[in-house]
């Protein structure tokens, strides 16, 4: 089959980009071939042959932006330009659409998140009008929704929060809805009576992955961190629902001037750098400027990604809230030991629950007994390397390249 893969961006390390190329890897394995179209290809050697970059579907193009822009943060009084501008874009999107699926003769699409979440309305509209059209089936890959993101995509008007309802998710009767958790089935179950797949975020557990190598052998050093150092890993961009602070609480907490906090994700989705700004100000108020590095700038793809976690002791992962949680997973495939948020709506339904060994907190408490557990574990090397082995072995069972493969056979057969 010829599949067509319509997506804001790829290549990079936000979780959409890198759970699709997982999906990519695996629909090959599976025989398909793949084409994508997207507004961005970051880190990503392009093949043009099988990708088209179109900069309209770009979170940051005008498109989008102004789109955002009147929808939900600077309104107009009258809400009808914002929605003729959108009707404007979406079809001139939808003309690119229909004419890249004729060219290469897709047989099915697969949309990433573009018909779930709002934040490239044209996009999504776009998509919905190419389906409505051409009868092409399609698998929406719906990593998350609107009304899980608290105002962020409430508009003051009401003609447009309706449109968003309208739009998105894509509620056609030709669509397979993969979702990544058990709170999204029940959702389109009690939302719309909708069956959903459940498809969790996986690893390839066969890749070597987080190991030291002579390459790799300095990226300590050349962050700043020295042998007799120890790094604790924060391996997610800069958002607020990412929890940093506590993650810096507990370096003060643990009150070791050889520990350092490796914060590996950049700003670039935080708006107005605001969530950043308090971070720094809660570093400087706890003296800790010479303990929290920001290494973004090392961080920029897959590869970089893997430097890091072979040389880290331990994560922190103390997220308020996630749609899966793609660093939990890659710190299990990476044998580090971890310590985890009890995030909602998922973690202890999806995660918890299969018996990983962490320490868990609760609403980003650290309460002396958890903080004592994690310096247990983070001082004892040998500690850190049985409960790496034991997460593991239970990553490899549940959260696989072999279960993906299981669900992208059934979704794509139609």
């Amino acid at each position: 089959m010829r599949i067509g893969i319509i997506i804001g961006r790829i290549g990079g390390v936000d979780g959409v980009a890198l759970e699709t190329e997982k999906w990519i890897e695996v629909l090959k394995k599976l025989g398909h071939e793949v084409f994508i179209m997207s507004g961005e290809f970051e880190s990503w050697d392009m093949d043009y042959e099988h990708d088209y970059l179109f900069p309209a579907l770009s979170f940051f193009s005008v498109e989008a932006e102004w789109g955002q822009r009147k929808a939900f943060y600077e309104p107009d009084k009258d809400p009808d330009p914002l929605l003729d501008h959108v009707e404007n874009a979406s079809n001139m999107v939808y003309e690119a659409m229909l004419q890249w699926v004729a060219d290469k003769k897709i047989d099915a699409i697969l949309s990433e998140n573009a018909s779930a979440l709002p934040c490239h309305l044209s996009m999504g509209v776009a998509i919905k009008k190419l389906i409505k059209d051409t009868g092409l089936p399609i698998v929406t890959h719906d990593h998350d929704f609107h009304w899980e993101r608290g105002q962020r995509y409430v508009s003051s008007h009401s003609e447009i929060n309706q449109y968003v309802d309208d739009n998105f998710p894509l509620l056609l009767p030709n669509v397979k809805h993969a979702v990544i958790n058990t709170f999204g089935v029940e959702t389109f179950k009690n939302r719309f009576n909708i069956d959903a797949t459940l498809v969790p975020n996986v690893m390839d557990f066969n890749r070597v992955y987080g190991v030291p190598t002579p390459e790799n052998q300095f990226f300590l050093k050349d962050i700043g961190i020295t042998e007799d150092e120890i790094a604790l890993l924060q391996v997610t961009r800069i958002v607020r629902r990412k929890g940093i602070e506590t993650a810096i609480s507990l370096i003060d907490k643990l009150d070791d001037k050889k520990l350092k906090l490796v914060i590996t994700g950049n700003n670039n989705d935080d708006e107005n750098k605001e969530y950043y700004n308090e971070l720094i100000d809660q570093i400087h108020e706890l003296n800790l400027s010479n303990q929290i590095i920001f290494a973004a700038h090392k961080v920029l793809d897959h590869k970089d990604l893997s430097n890091v976690y072979a040389h880290g002791r331990a994560c922190t992962y103390f997220s308020t809230y996630e749609g899966f949680g793609n660093a939990f997973v890659e710190t299990v495939l990476a044998k580090k030991p971890i310590f985890v948020n009890n995030y909602k709506p998922v973690y202890m339904q999806d995660i918890g629950n299969k018996g990983f060994e962490t320490v868990m907190i609760e609403d980003g408490n650290l309460t002396p007994k958890s903080v004592q557990q994690m310096s247990d574990i983070i001082y004892n090397p040998k500690r850190c390397l049985e409960i790496g082995e034991y997460n593991f072995n239970l990553g490899k069972k549940y959260f696989s390249f072999d279960v993906l493969e299981e669900k992208l056979n059934s979704l794509f057969t139609f």
